[in-house]
């Protein structure tokens, strides 16, 4: 499974939706994500993906992990990535 399709999976299963009712244009709002939903999303990515996502719970637009769309989360899940085996 692709980090896309996984990142899709866990925001699918936060939203109560069929993964394949997500699209990559997607906000989180579009979907009915809520704060809570949100931060429970963080979690799951980091626990899927063993990495450490610099997002604040407190100001989720600060910092440089993009949850402005359902492909910006993928691409910033994608660069966490890299970054890690490098």
């Amino acid at each position: 499974m692709s980090i896309k399709d996984q990142v899709i999976a866990i925001i699918a299963e936060q939203a109560m939706l069929e993964p394949s009712d997500i699209q990559m244009e997607n906000t989180l709002e579009d979907i009915g994500i809520d704060s809570l939903g949100l931060v429970e999303s963080i979690f799951a990515i980091e626990e899927t993906f063993d990495i450490s996502v610099p997002f604040n719970a407190n100001d989720p637009s600060a910092g440089d992990f993009d949850i402005s769309s359902v492909a910006a989360i993928v691409a910033a899940v994608e660069k966490l990535k890299s970054e890690q085996a490098a």
